[in-house]
């Protein structure tokens, strides 16, 4: 059985470790470790000091802590483990995939398709997800859901020429708003990697 408990909300201290899963953060001599999504930790990037938005998990036999660089993202973390069978690592994992904005945008389209490329993210969980949240969050327009069907078409053809994933990312968000249709996005992307 797990408890979800807002005991602890917010760290700030020094990095002393950082794997892609986790940070050890020094706050008067004691290391916490947390939990991050991909999201956090590129926007952690090298600094060595931090401050966290966290949420505490306690299960029977251990005490798990989340961490968010932003409230919003720790706000949205909440919302997923409150959907019967989404755990802690898979509202991770879906906060991996994307920044909270998309996410939001994704499940407002109704877009379950988009979730289930989280690893133990099935179909059925995918819509159960857009079921439950659909309601709480703000309604998009239909350019905003083509928007974002054109940046994850993009984002999967960067990856395929072998781009990581927060390279492409980042490419795609310094395209400007007026460049519409996948191709277009993946060309704008490819000239700031400078191939273009």
């Amino acid at each position: 059985m797990e408890y979800y408990l807002v005991m602890i909300a917010r760290i700030e201290g020094k990095i002393i470790e950082k794997t892609n899963s986790l940070v050890v953060i020094d706050v008067s001599g004691i290391g916490y470790r947390i939990f991050v999504s991909s999201n956090t930790l590129s926007d952690i990037g090298k600094k060595k000091e931090i401050s966290l938005w966290t949420h505490l998990v306690v299960r029977e036999n251990l005490m798990d802590l989340y961490g968010f660089s932003k409230k919003e993202e720790r706000n949205f973390f909440e919302l997923l483990i409150n959907i019967s069978g989404i755990g802690p690592k898979g509202a991770l994992g879906i906060l991996s995939l994307a920044p909270v904005e998309t996410l939001e945008k994704a499940i407002a389209s109704e877009d379950a398709s988009y979730l289930t490329k989280v690893s133990g993210i099935g179909k059925k969980s995918a819509q159960k997800i857009v079921l439950e949240l659909k309601d709480k969050l703000e309604k998009v327009s239909d350019g905003d859901s083509l928007g974002l069907k054109e940046k994850t078409e993009a984002l999967e053809a960067l990856k395929a020429l072998g781009y990581s994933t927060s390279d492409s990312r980042e490419a795609l968000k310094k395209i400007p708003a007026e460049v519409t249709g996948t191709n277009e996005k993946i060309k704008e992307a490819l000239k700031i990697f400078g191939n273009g």
